[in-house]
């Protein structure tokens, strides 16, 4: 009868010697750390370790004094709590498995997103889930109704860094004003938004056409990786320029135009993608 009742703890994570050690103590208690060794065959030299373990998770309890005493929680108890235990950790392995499942799902597709407050939303997640960096291209009029997010995730201890087109300004992220946001917004037509998130999910999309603003999210590396990339060599430029404008504006026009010119189909820099 012992040795099925042993294999049944081991079952519950019951090492042998604190199946024998509950078992003896189950039987008569409460006794001494000597007397459990003595009753159990557990080891003198291993009574204590044995006892310790036991008593940490909740299987026995102790009363302190000169020399302690043991004592077994219920058989009844005990199986409640595995009982317990047990559906926590399959509810918690359920949830975790699901999301795990999501996650992978995402990392290989891009989900479309139609309308002006969904992108805006999407973006806001990305936000509030982001722990370490969040590169962001934005127009004030945006900004402004993602300030608190933006916040928030800096007092997280978030880097906030913020390629803007058009004036903003902020006392906590670190702000680049786009040298020539006037003229990115005259020649699109328009404005977007880029969030990148952790170097690890994407939303890019157009969000000045109210309800047909159309935009994409991500978590696919083959997008993620390059966006991530442009907006960081956007910051390299902005930097570079802040410090040798007049330099590169004698090599290269105002504003680089001649490079502007150099690199683009359309004679009058006129994109014509947000219709």
């Amino acid at each position: 009868m012992k040795e099925v009742i042993f294999e049944t703890l081991k079952k519950l994570n019951f090492t042998e010697y604190e199946a024998k050690a509950y078992l003896t103590l189950l039987e008569e208690s409460p006794l001494t750390g000597y007397a459990v060794a003595k009753n159990s065959g557990v080891p003198r030299s291993k009574i204590y370790e044995v006892l310790d373990s036991l008593t940490v998770r909740g299987d026995i309890l102790v009363s302190p004094g000169n020399t302690p005493q043991y004592t077994p929680v219920p058989a009844k108890e005990l199986i409640k709590n595995r009982r317990r235990e047990a559906e926590e950790n399959f509810e918690l392995a359920e949830k975790s498995l699901a999301e795990f499942e999501r996650s992978a799902n995402d990392r290989e597709n891009i989900w479309n997103i139609t309308g002006r407050n969904e992108i805006l939303d999407k973006v806001k997640e990305c936000i509030l889930s982001a722990k370490k960096r969040i590169l962001l291209e934005i127009w004030k009029e945006e900004f402004k109704e993602l300030e608190s997010e933006l916040r928030q995730a800096e007092k997280r201890g978030v880097n906030v860094t913020i390629i803007a087109y058009g004036e903003i300004d902020s006392d906590f992220a670190n702000v680049y004003l786009h040298y020539m946001g006037h003229e990115i917004t005259e020649e699109y037509g328009g404005r977007w938004i880029v969030i990148s998130a952790d170097d690890s999910e994407v939303v890019a999309g157009i969000v000045s056409l109210g309800k047909d603003s159309r935009a994409a999210w991500t978590r696919h590396v083959g997008l993620v990786m390059p966006i991530t990339e442009v907006m960081i060599h956007d910051l390299y430029l902005m930097e570079v320029m802040e410090r040798h404008r007049d330099l590169l504006e004698e090599s290269f026009g105002e504003n680089l135009v001649n490079l502007r010119r150099k690199f683009s189909i359309h004679p009058d820099f006129k994109k014509h993608y947000v219709k």
